[in-house]
């Protein structure tokens, strides 16, 4: 299979516009890219929030997995969001406000479109992807081999959320245990959530979320070439994110 996996756009819809043309995309009338190669996309979650046009990705990706040209797993972000659009109290803090105001903005008839694709998107999704007959694995943040196939609460938060040990750091963030490195599986796994300068690649294990809304560049990875492609954010620079 030949699929290339994009990492946490936040919204940052021109980087994802431009990150498709250079892999070999082009986009119809219709406003979904197109391999003609038949390649596919793959998303690894947080298309929303904190960027400018949140609500044009997330309506993209929905296109594309409705129409089987693409592949997508929920993250953290979008877990928030879901949450809001089924009416649940959610805080409007860490990004979702920027997705709020842009939906606030649409009138009764847009607004009822996107909250129905976007709960469909959302519900029809796997929490974590297997594919290439178990050679690559999809998953926001990451998951450890024996969870791998598994669906409950604990791969839910891991996916989600990563391997947090309930302590905080003292900005507030989350400690987290780097399991990357203790894996030894045979599978790829693709996955973002926790910023990184560069694609960072440990032990057949591949962080692409390179921080396109913190204005550090939008990544993706070439399957089963494993190349890594990317284009610069239009975002300005949060150093301390990286």
């Amino acid at each position: 299979m030949e699929v290339d996996i994009i990492g946490d756009i936040h919204g940052c819809y021109q980087e994802f516009w431009e990150l498709t043309k250079k892999l070999g995309y082009e986009w119809n009338s219709e406003g979904i890219p197109i391999h003609k190669n038949g390649r596919k996309l793959a998303f690894v979650g947080d298309l929303t929030d904190r960027g400018p046009h949140s609500l044009k990705v997330a309506e993209t990706v929905s296109s594309l997995v409705n129409k089987g040209l693409g592949y997508y797993v929920p993250g953290n972000h979008c877990n928030k969001l879901y949450r809001f659009f089924l009416g649940n109290k959610v805080q409007h803090t860490h990004g979702l406000e920027t997705t709020v105001a842009e939906y606030e903005g649409l009138d009764k008839k847009k607004k009822e479109k996107i909250r129905e694709k976007f709960i469909q998107l959302y519900e029809n999704a796997p929490l974590h992807m297997i594919l290439d007959n178990g050679k690559l694995v999809i998953a926001h943040a990451g998951i450890r081999e024996d969870l791998i196939g598994k669906d409950s609460n604990k791969v839910k938060t891991f996916v989600l959320y990563g391997d947090i040990t309930g302590e905080k750091h003292p900005d507030g963030s989350p400690v987290r245990r780097d399991w990357a490195k203790q894996y030894e599986g045979d599978a790829v796994i693709v996955y973002g959530h926790t910023p990184v300068k560069e694609a960072r690649i440990v032990n057949n294990t591949y962080n692409i979320d390179t921080g396109a809304v913190f204005g550090n560049k939008l990544t993706a990875l070439k399957y089963p070439e494993m190349q890594i492609v990317s284009v610069p954010s239009s975002m300005p620079l949060v150093e301390e994110k990286f």
